[in-house]
Parts: C-alpha cells; sequence; structure tokens
C-alpha cells in the first residue's frame, strides 16, 4: 500500500514541477508583464483611486457593493495559504521565497485587475432576482464563443475547490497539532479529520449556519490579531531585521543556486505558495468580482488588485518576517504549521503554538466552506445556468465531506501538488483568455480615465468602446 502511495505521489510531483517550471513560469510572468505594460502600470497608478472606491455604494439595491465584493474574494484568498503556505515556502524554497512571492503580487494585481475588469464586463443578469453572476466561463463562452473552453475551467474550478484546496485545507490543519506531546501519527490525523469532516457536514446539509456565522466574524478579528502578534514578534527581534532583509536579497538573486535546481528554489516556491496564496489570475476572484453592481466595471477591477496587496504584501510578508527574524532556522523537518508555531513561541512561549492552531482552525474552516461557493456556481454552469437538484447537491456535499476527512492524513507532498496542479489547470485556461480579451479591458479603463479626467464619477456604456451590446447582459 505504501508503494502505491509513494508512486502517487511521486507522480503529482512530476506533474506539479512540469507544470510551473516551465509553462505556468513562462504564462504568469509574460501575462503580468504584458497587463502591467499595457496599463501603464495600473496597480500603482491608480492605487488611491481603488482604496476610494471601495467606499462606493452600490449602483442599486439589488447588487453587492465594491467593498462587499472586495471582502468575499478576499475571504476566500485569506486562509491557512498565509501561514502554512509561506512557512512552506521558506523551508523548502528558502528566504528569497519572499521577494519573489511579493515581486508575483505586484505584478499579478495587474492580472487580477483584468480579469475582475472582464467579469464585470460581461457579467449576467439573475431575471428572477435581479442580481448578477459571473466570472471566465461567462467571458470565455460569451466573448471567445468557446463553450468547452469554458467548461474544461469549471471542471478544474470545480476540481480545485472540491478537491485540490480542501484536501489541502484539512491537511495544513492536522499539521498544526504536530507539535503537541499528545500527537500521534497514526491516530490523531484520523481524529482531527474526523471532527473537521462532521463540522462541514453540519453546515452543507443543513443546521450549521450558526456555526458559520460565528466563524464569519471572528475570522476578520483573528486575522488582525494574527498580524499584531506577527508585528511583535519582528519588533522584540527587530536587531535581526537587517541581516534577515540581505539574506532575502541575496538568496533571492543567487542565480546559480536558482538554475541549478529550479523547482525546488525560491523563484519557483515564491510563485507557486504567492500564486495559492493570493490567486491572482487563476480565475476565483472574478466570480465574487461580477457579482457587485458598480458604475463602470473598471471600478470593481481597481478594488480587486487591493485584495491581492492585503492578502500577499500584507498578510504573507507578516508570516515570512515574523519567522525569519525569530531566529529559528528554517529546515524541510520543520515546514508547515511547526515553523511559524516555533516562531511565535520564541516571544509568546506555549501559547504561541495554541494561538496557529486556533488561527489555522478559524481559517481552514472559513475556506472549506468558501471554496465550495465557487464550486456551487460551477456546477450551476455545468447545469445550464442552473442549480442541479437537492438529491445530486446532497451527495456532491456528501462526497466533499469524504475529501475533507481524506485530506487530514493525505501525505503532505501530494497534498500541495494536486492543489498545485488543479490551480495550475484553472490558470492555463484563465489567463490567455484574458490576453486574448485584453483590449477590450484596455479600452474600458481609457474610458474610465478619460471621463475621471473631465470630472465625471465613471458610467459605462459597452458601445463606447465597440462591443457588441446583444450579447451583453448590462452597460446598455
Amino acid at each position: 500500500m505504501q508503494q502505491i502511495i509513494d508512486f502517487i505521489t511521486g507522480l503529482l510531483g512530476k506533474i506539479d514541477d512540469f507544470m510551473y517550471y516551465p509553462i505556468l513560469l513562462v504564462v504568469l510572468c509574460v501575462a503580468a508583464l504584458y497587463f502591467t505594460i499595457r496599463t501603464k502600470l495600473v496597480q500603482a497608478r491608480h492605487f488611491r483611486e481603488s482604496i476610494r472606491i471601495i467606499m462606493d455604494k452600490p449602483a442599486d439595491s439589488t447588487g453587492l457593493s465594491s467593498f462587499q465584493a472586495l471582502m468575499v474574494s478576499t475571504a476566500s484568498r485569506v486562509g491557512t495559504g498565509n501561514i502554512i503556505g509561506v512557512s512552506t515556502a521558506l523551508c523548502l524554497g528558502g528566504p528569497g521565497a519572499v521577494f519573489w512571492m511579493a515581486i508575483m503580487a505586484f505584478l499579478g494585481a495587474s492580472s487580477a485587475f483584468v480579469e475582475s475588469t472582464l467579469a464585470q464586463i460581461y457579467k449576467k443578469k439573475n431575471h428572477k432576482t435581479g442580481d448578477c453572476f459571473g466570472g471566465p466561463a461567462y467571458y470565455i463562452e460569451t466573448a471567445l464563443r468557446n463553450k468547452f473552453l469554458a467548461g474544461a475551467f469549471v471542471i478544474f474550478l470545480i476540481a480545485t475547490y472540491a478537491v485540490g484546496f480542501n484536501l489541502l485545507c484539512s491537511y495544513n490543519l492536522q499539521s498544526s497539532f504536530e507539535i503537541y506531546g499528545f500527537y500521534d501519527a497514526k491516530v490523531t490525523p484520523w481524529i482531527i479529520g474526523g471532527v473537521l469532516a462532521v463540522l462541514v457536514a453540519i453546515c452543507l446539509l443543513g443546521g450549521g449556519k450558526r456555526i458559520v456565522s460565528v466563524t464569519e466574524k471572528l475570522v476578520p478579528i483573528m486575522g488582525v490579531v494574527y498580524v499584531l502578534a506577527s508585528l511583535i514578534v519582528l519588533f522584540v527581534h527587530i536587531n535581526l531585521l537587517p541581516s534577515v532583509i540581505v539574506m532575502i536579497f541575496k538568496d533571492a538573486f543567487n542565480f546559480k543556486a536558482i538554475f541549478g535546481g529550479l523547482s525546488g528554489s525560491c523563484l519557483i516556491y515564491g510563485i507557486k505558495r504567492g500564486l495559492y496564496s493570493n490567486e491572482a489570475g487563476v480565475g476565483s476572484a472574478p466570480n465574487a468580482s461580477a457579482a457587485a453592481n458598480v458604475s463602470h466595471p473598471v471600478k470593481q477591477g481597481l478594488v480587486q488588485m487591493l485584495s491581492v496587496y492585503i492578502d500577499t504584501l500584507l498578510l504573507c510578508t507578516a508570516t515570512a518576517f515574523m519567522c525569519l527574524c525569530s531566529g529559528i532556522v528554517p529546515t524541510e523537518d520543520i515546514s508547515g504549521a511547526p515553523y511559524v508555531q516555533n516562531a511565535l513561541s520564541t516571544v509568546f512561549g506555549g501559547f504561541g503554538p495554541i494561538f496557529i492552531t486556533i488561527s489555522l482552525a478559524l481559517f481552514a474552516f472559513t475556506t472549506l466552506i468558501g471554496n465550495l461557493f465557487y464550486v456551487d456556481n460551477g456546477l450551476a454552469y455545468l447545469n445550464g445556468k442552473k442549480m442541479p437538484g437537492k438529491k445530486f447537491m446532497t451527495c456532491f456535499h456528501l462526497i466533499c465531506v469524504v475529501v475533507v476527512f481524506v485530506g487530514a492524513v493525505t501525505p503532505m507532498d501530494a497534498a500541495w501538488a494536486l492543489a498545485d496542479i488543479t490551480m495550475g489547470g484553472m490558470t492555463l485556461i484563465n489567463l490567455p483568455s484574458c490576453v486574448i480579451l485584453g483590449k477590450t479591458v484596455i479600452l474600458a479603463l481609457k474610458d474610465y480615465e478619460r471621463q475621471k479626467k473631465a470630472g465625471l464619477e465613471p458610467v459605462f456604456l459597452g458601445k463606447s468602446i465597440g462591443l457588441d451590446v446583444s450579447k451583453l447582459d448590462f452597460w446598455k
């Protein structure tokens, strides 16, 4: 049995390595640079404008505001990746991963702008409720006229959020218990997986609204407390900060080491874990962006850039500097939760590991439930733009519960590789589609800037940039 597990893990690892180098490395970098150049550094030029827009009220009462859509997408981004993903990148890739993670976040913010603007332009109207919905599948089908590619994207989305990410999320949570004396590798993961699966089942099959409501309120608070805790550790070890910064840059630009083992280098780990954390260009956030009711598509594109910055440049960087400044040397043996727990222990003692476990429990639980929001949208698309029947959804949710249970006992390498592969599949469909449709976004951006320059509050009409409005549900 162990030989089969080792074979599957090894196979997933090889696919993962090939997918990210050279394929995704090239696609991500080229797309991000292309969007950055074509938009003339929109992620920097309109940063202040994006902050202003988040307080805009929705165009009418039926839709989400820009701020609400931002919170939905940020909630899906912020999770175990901000803690476990960063730790894994540092321990397996090296401190230089922090630099490449930040670079890809800055460049990737332009990709987030493009995909979210497209989702707004090609969003659909729910004629029963009056609200809006959409995402990559809809702009691929409508603008590229390719239902097959749109369907393929949705299949990867379902595989990512129902299997890959939930499998990994469950594993990440149980790994935070490894540091405790009662942890038994043969028993504890099964118990944690079972408890987590039961809680998820309660919420998915009814009766868990109160649990979800409480955790959703606690997660933002826990996120703020987590950043404060990381800052305390940083300030206590502030004398190490200069050497840590030097170490990060030295490792980031050690190209001899990077190209000597590229698949396991700080460059690749920075890109992998950064993409897993902020999902810029993956095609997930546009599903939330399409639900916002704004006067101009560019507004939501600008707002979604902030989500990438919050996730990577704030939370991931906080984790990285807290760990590196703690004085604990990152090694493969402590990759994941133990490294972060050991870092916090240098200041908070025995409470440090407990705090991380509580944080991961809240992040993991809300992520598991939140992931299925995207899955439901995907299933509706495949079912002719309407939700499948109750019996099908019950069976599907039971399968999701089993995935959560199995995730807790899945080997770390297999869990990360499977999540990387399914997410990579989404990205390889979404980003090239965004590049092809990029001209539409550039024209929309120019239209927005032209109206702002004239002192107007931008309002979008599809015909103003030459779109065939007969294909649009909005902007006519």
